[in-house]
């Protein structure tokens, strides 16, 4: 049974891509930010639903932010990895949405025992998150953004990025002038 009473909330399940949970990906005048792109398959059709109604509800909650009426061309959070990320094969037949939140979210494991060691959640993996929809105004800017509840990671993944390791890079250096 579902702890979510909030109409705006929704639990994702998704592959975890662009990870910054432990340590925040920028800072800017608003502050830090962690955030995360969640890949969902377009397979999934009772999360893009669930999305879709969070979205639709968070329209109707903020729509005094655009002086009581919806704009057409209102930005959504969740985008198409077909369309929008047609070179990267992890997002192929996938939707995605980014989350982000200037506080530090909460990582569990699938018992929902805190994950201490940061080598264990990273881009590739799969798990849960946690997003409540909201609206915005900024700077001529309008739409529906998503902010970053927690993260619950469910099992491993093969990692994203173009990240390896010091050892299958390099090999052992015996000399000790070498630039010489």
């Amino acid at each position: 049974m579902s702890k979510n009473t909030n109409l705006r909330k929704v639990i994702v399940p998704c592959r975890f891509s662009y990870l910054y949970c432990f340590e925040p990906n920028f800072a800017n005048e608003y502050g830090v930010k962690y955030s995360v792109a969640a890949i969902i398959p377009k397979s999934d059709i009772k999360t893009i639903e669930s999305i879709m109604k969070a979205i639709d509800q968070a329209k109707k909650d903020y729509a005094s932010k655009w002086d009581g009426k919806i704009p057409s061309n209102l930005k959504i959070p969740l985008r198409d990895g077909d369309l929008e990320r047609a070179n990267d094969e992890s997002y192929r037949g996938c939707y995605f949405l980014g989350a982000n939140s200037k506080g530090k979210p909460q990582v569990v494991d699938k018992k929902v025992q805190p994950i201490l060691d940061e080598k264990e959640v990273y881009s590739g993996c799969y798990g849960r998150i946690s997003v409540t929809f909201y609206g915005y105004n900024s700077g001529g800017n309008m739409g529906i953004g998503a902010s970053l509840g927690n993260i619950q990671k469910i099992k491993d993944g093969d990692p994203l990025g173009e990240r390896v390791s010091a050892s299958d890079e390099f090999d052992e250096i015996m000399e000790e002038n070498f630039l010489s």
